[in-house]
């Protein structure tokens, strides 16, 4: 993963198929101001973000992980948001220990009619992330399972 232009930061969104990736869709049409730092990754439920993923992404050289999902008791595949949470949480409680700030990786909820509210969130993560800088270097020896 290559920043193209030295401005830009590397942040990966991973966004459910049906809410996030809506809301995102519906932001987009309705032609709200959204900064274009994020790539996004196209999950078919939340429930599917491993969080291998998310370590891939920073040991990849991502400076910024959101991921983005239906809200709870709304997910299109019952309850993979519920196991998404606490994979999430539990993930967000180890990065520390990985030598990542914690602060750059967040998860939210946003459905597919909340384009106004996604612009927000996208905003301050973006926002916040920019106040971080790039993120310093990982060791490659902390996890030889994701140098693959």
């Amino acid at each position: 993963m290559s920043a193209q232009d030295g401005n830009k930061l590397r942040i990966v969104g991973f966004l459910c198929n049906w809410c996030s990736y809506g809301g995102a869709d519906t932001a987009g049409v309705s032609r709200f101001e959204q900064p274009m730092d994020l790539r996004i990754v196209r999950l078919p439920c939340t429930g599917r973000a491993n969080p291998l993923f998310i370590m891939k992404a920073f040991f990849g050289g991502a400076d910024g992980v959101l991921v983005s999902g239906c809200h709870p008791r709304d997910c299109h595949y019952s309850e993979g948001n519920y196991y998404a949470r606490r994979r999430l949480e539990l993930l967000k409680r180890t990065l520390p220990v990985l030598g990542i700030d914690p602060e750059r990786f967040e998860y939210t909820w946003v459905s597919a009619s909340e384009g106004k509210r996604w612009q927000t969130v996208v905003t301050r993560f973006t926002e916040r992330i920019h106040t971080l800088g790039p993120a310093p270097a990982i060791e490659k020896q902390c996890a030889p399972a994701l140098q693959a």
